[in-house]
């Protein structure tokens, strides 16, 4: 069974930072794209970055390029997302999702992942 789980949320002051680790099981992250999203409440869901499976390239929001960070350990079959500088607008629930294949234009969409974990809650406020 492909499973996900997200690890490393919680409360932090802007400014500061997180690392977030989504485990893999069931399947290797050799063969599958991830993609990390995240939604507030009342919001949509929406695409924080990807690293594909073909060639590790790595896709980012707008709205978070430079100041976070994707990245993939084949060996521990384990993503994560190194979030740095954060605000508050950041404040949300984080999930991971896997797809066999991908088609990398569309990587920010949700519809494009049948696998998704639990969700880790960030929240960023002093």
């Amino acid at each position: 069974q492909v499973q996900l789980v997200e690890s490393g949320g919680g409360l932090v002051q802007p400014g500061g930072s997180l690392r977030l680790s989504c485990a893999a099981s069931g399947f290797s992250l050799d063969y599958y794209s991830i993609g990390w999203f995240r939604q507030a409440p009342g919001m949509e869901r929406e695409g924080v970055s990807c690293i594909s499976s073909s060639d590790g390239s790595t896709y980012y929001a707008d709205s978070v390029k430079g100041r976070f960070t994707i990245s993939r350990d084949n060996a521990k079959n384990t993503v994560y997302l190194q979030m740095n500088s954060l605000k508050p607008e950041d404040t949300a629930v984080y999930y991971c999702a896997t797809s066999r294949r991908l088609l990398l234009r569309l990587w920010m969409l949700p519809g494009e992942y049948p696998y998704w974990g639990q969700g880790t809650q960030v929240t960023v406020s002093s």
